[in-house]
């Protein structure tokens, strides 16, 4: 599978680079990952959602790092999701800010059968990528990440959605127009 998408970052690629750069703070912005070990120089260790509540984990090397302008990476062998990417940061035109781009590519646990089930329980990739560079963006434009109640993981914690009863409206008993039709008739 590939996944892949862009959003710009209203600060310098060096600031935005480095961010990136500190793997164990990746979890913040991406939710699907539980945690991001740094084991060696160019070597991380990564623990990660698999779908249906599973969990799954591999050790990365980095391929390409380039400060300020990308990284690259890929998974070792015997890695349960094996993966490889790249992350580029380019001066946005008109000097506003920094693109980020980023590209994945990996093979789900569970092989096509995964792939099925992760898109039935709304883990597509292409979404996932998009929404984590939202989370990137927002951390650093405004050092947090702007959650909702009323939204589908308004909470960190991913099984928790916040739901109120629904109340019917005050005005339920009085009868209700349409434009130019006159007062509802109940029975």
């Amino acid at each position: 599978m590939r996944a892949r998408s862009a959003i710009t970052v209203n600060d310098r690629p060096d600031a935005v680079y480095s961010a990136w750069r500190d793997f164990e703070c990746l979890p913040r912005f991406m939710d699907h990952l539980e945690s991001v070990s740094v084991t060696g120089h160019r070597r991380s260790h990564w623990v990660a959602h698999g779908p249906v509540g599973t969990t799954v984990e591999w050790d990365a090397e980095i391929t390409e790092d380039v400060p300020g302008e990308r990284i690259s990476w890929r998974s070792l062998e015997g890695a349960s999701v094996e993966n490889a990417g790249w992350v580029h940061f380019r001066p946005a035109p008109g000097d506003q800010g920094t693109e980020v781009h980023l590209e994945l590519e990996y093979s789900p646990p569970g092989g096509a059968l995964g792939s099925v089930v992760a898109k039935l329980f709304g883990e597509e990739p292409n979404q996932q990528v998009s929404d984590d560079l939202r989370r990137f963006k927002q951390i650093l434009e405004t050092g947090e990440i702007a959650r909702s109640d009323g939204s589908p993981l308004g909470s960190r914690n991913r099984n928790q959605v916040h739901q109120h009863d629904a109340h019917p409206s005050p005005d339920d008993d009085q009868p209700r127009t349409t434009a130019g039709s006159g007062p509802e008739v109940r029975s």
